[in-house]
């Protein structure tokens, strides 16, 4: 089953003390046979920023960013490299969300797959359009 990750989902298996019931349906359907999933070019940006700004915090280590970035290697996370303009940036508009919060939606709503993702205004916005959350 195909389905759209977002960051805030990816991000909780870096920190065992942020995982959420969601977050581990998401990686369970990820390890198992025929399941993808789908992320805007974004999504690496988002995730590897992420973990250099726990680097500078402490929570995690550069080897722990390397191992983690080597464990999500293996998981089957394809990066859809183009969202239609048009599209990207009506879902934005009309749905006050910003362009990277847009791009993850817009992408579930052109492929017509769930969305996994733990951020409330994204959340609301994808049932507002009828988006089926992965729960």
């Amino acid at each position: 089953m195909e389905f759209v990750l977002d960051a805030s989902v990816t991000l909780t298996w870096a920190f065992p003390d942020e995982w959420h019931e969601a977050a581990i349906r998401a990686k369970e359907t990820l390890e198992t046979p025929g399941g993808a999933g789908l992320v805007p070019a974004l999504w690496w940006f988002e995730v590897r920023n992420i973990l250099i700004v726990h680097e500078r915090r402490g929570r995690i280590t550069a080897e722990g960013t390397t191992h983690f970035l080597n464990q999500l290697a293996e998981l089957d996370i394809r990066v859809v490299p183009t969202i239609d303009d048009a599209v990207l940036l009506r879902v934005a508009r009309e749905l006050r969300l910003s362009v990277y919060d847009a791009s993850y939606l817009a992408l579930a709503m052109e492929r017509q797959i769930k969305l996994a993702t733990l951020d409330q205004r994204l959340e609301t916005a994808a049932r507002s359009v009828n988006v089926s959350l992965l729960a």
